[in-house]
């Protein structure tokens, strides 16, 4: 994918904004996509107690709830960014819209759990559509100078959707019930592709010399792969046992044999070249790890106020918000700081804020109470407004348009894959540091221990992105990604 020229891009920007109604409009479309797939996730976990007991099922049953949503993203994330490419990414997203919409009617409607789960996974389908395609339209839809800005209002929406998804899912099943928490995307949906329909430009057809075939092999093998480490970071109840390492073990054969595949397609869906670019493949790297680490707040936080500090589930629930509230008051400023000085010293100054946070926590003592813990994750939220603007910004501002969509479909994947480990990793983190096989009757001391332990290890992760990042811009010249010709 070659690097587009600055002509190349003005033309194409013109012509979109000709195609293009109202440039707000679209945004607007693309912004309550973004808030539905987040709000997904949140609102779902809150019902799971509640699910529980209406299906008379398990905690480790009700929990594929979530689970099919999240694997199902993970797994098709990059694929059906491609397929965007490939087929047009407005028709692509008006599906995505319609998928997502109904099965979340599907859900709401679902009589057993086997069926709630079923429609949980097609919803992530049409999640993943949204999640991947929203952010390839930024190109399509604003002009260059204000990629960050658009940016920032995405990861803004987002984090309204972590944010208000447990209070607002914990309203809905007080007053109607727990199909409610599903059902509420009807009306966002209906809306969201009314907008879409009417402002998202059209897509413009390619000549049948110039369109390229879809990979489907390679898109198999990455969805199985991405599946089998999926299933690895999250089956076994927080312990590594055989099924986990034969899961790892499946996704690293998965890795070589994608690899192969790909450098003897004819389209591939990953051009594996393009990871030669230090930049890119830095962005993704630190990604991965910042996501990684922000698990450790989610993974974390809960066991923390509630076991080392003492306070109840209501006020828990309250303080848990702070966070992704942070992050939605910082993701717009943040856009047009990083427009205004450009992405890359943002970035830096993202993850200095993270790697400060994370070294106040591991000091933290529990008798600060809880302005001790909440200061710092303030810290650590903002910085990461900072980092995931600019960072998603510099890696889709000068993508061909031809790739935008699987190139926004590997930088979700890349914080997906982080949260997904994080999850795993850093709990596992927290269990050893708390020197307890069950951390829900740990005592108050080891749990504070534990988690000055973990944001100890979060810190050092953040070390580690910054170093990747800062080491990728020694080169003086970004290496032109290879374009898409067949």
């Amino acid at each position: 994918m070659l690097k587009p020229t600055t002509a190349e891009r003005d033309e194409a920007v013109t012509g979109r904004a000709k195609q293009a109604p109202s440039a707000r409009w679209a945004l607007a479309s693309l912004s309550l996509s973004m808030l539905m797939s987040s709000l997904g996730t949140s609102i779902a976990n809150v019902g799971l107690p509640t699910l529980a007991q209406a299906f008379t099922a398990s905690f480790q049953e009700v929990q594929w709830v979530i689970l099919a949503y999240l694997l199902v993203i993970t797994s098709l994330i990059v694929g059906v960014g491609r397929l965007g490419d490939v087929t047009g990414r407005r028709r692509l997203l008006l599906a995505g819209i319609f998928l997502f919409t109904v099965a979340s009617g599907l859900s709401g409607a679902a009589p057993t759990l086997g069926l709630l789960i079923a429609a949980r996974a097609v919803q992530g389908l049409g999640a993943a559509i949204m999640m991947t395609l929203t952010m390839a339209f930024v190109g399509e839809t604003v002009p260059k100078e204000r990629t960050g800005s658009a940016m920032g209002l995405l990861g803004t929406m987002s984090a309204i959707g972590t944010a208000i998804g447990p209070s607002l899912g914990g309203i809905l099943i007080s007053w109607l019930g727990w199909q409610a928490i599903f059902l509420i995307n009807l009306p966002l949906g209906v809306l969201a592709l009314l907008l879409a329909h009417r402002y998202l430009p059209v897509d413009r057809m390619a000549q049948k010399s110039d369109r390229i075939s879809f990979d489907r092999l390679g898109t198999l093998l990455l969805a199985l792969m991405l599946a089998a480490y999926a299933f690895s970071m999250t089956v076994g109840r927080g312990s590594f046992g055989p099924l986990n390492m034969a899961l790892l073990l499946a996704a690293v054969i998965g890795v070589g044999l994608f690899v192969l595949v790909e450098a003897r397609a004819a389209s591939p869906l990953i051009q594996v070249e393009m990871f030669r670019d230090p930049v890119l493949s830095a962005s993704l790297l630190a990604s991965a790890l910042v996501s990684t680490v922000m698990m450790a707040t989610l993974v974390v936080g809960p066991f923390y106020l509630s076991r080392a500090l003492g306070l109840g589930a209501a006020l828990v629930g309250l303080l848990m918000s702070v966070g992704p509230l942070v992050v939605a008051l910082t993701g717009v400023p943040a856009g047009r700081i990083a427009d205004r000085l450009g992405a890359p010293p943002v970035i830096v100054v993202g993850l200095i804020g993270v790697v400060a946070g994370c070294f106040i926590l591991s000091l933290t003592p529990a008798t600060l109470g809880i302005f001790g813990y909440i200061a710092p994750i303030v810290v650590i939220t903002a910085g990461y407004a900072l980092f995931q603007t600019a960072n998603n910004a510099a890696v889709m501002t000068d993508v061909f348009p031809e790739q935008r969509g699987v190139i926004s479909g590997i930088l979700n994947l890349s914080r997906n894959l982080g949260l997904i480990t994080g999850a795993s990793v850093m709990g596992a983190v927290f269990a050893f540091a708390s020197a307890t096989t069950d951390i829900t009757t740990a005592p108050p001391e080891a749990v504070a221990t534990g988690m000055r332990v973990t944001f100890a290890v979060a810190a050092i992760l953040i070390v580690v992105a910054l170093a990747i990042v800062v080491g990728s811009r020694t080169f003086a010249t970004r290496p032109s990604l290879p374009r898409d010709v067949s």
